[in-house]
């Protein structure tokens, strides 16, 4: 695999142009298919993290002992 920084930045900026050039109904319509995919990452980690075991976290102190 080679590392070409030139050729990875010109792929970013000419994505840009491309996102940016596009019909605002069309932006909103990738958000929201974003927002799913975000939804389902979650989904999918909270129900990982469910039996997880989790112990609370000791009492605040203001003062130094």
């Amino acid at each position: 695999m080679t590392f070409e920084l030139r050729a990875i930045l010109e792929s970013k900026r000419a994505l840009r142009r491309n996102l940016a050039a596009r019909p605002l109904a069309e932006k909103l319509r990738l958000l929201d298919a974003l927002r799913q995919r975000q939804l389902a990452i979650r989904g999918r980690r909270s129900q990982s993290h469910s039996i997880l075991l989790r112990e609370s976290s000791p009492p605040f102190r203001s003062k130094p002992l």
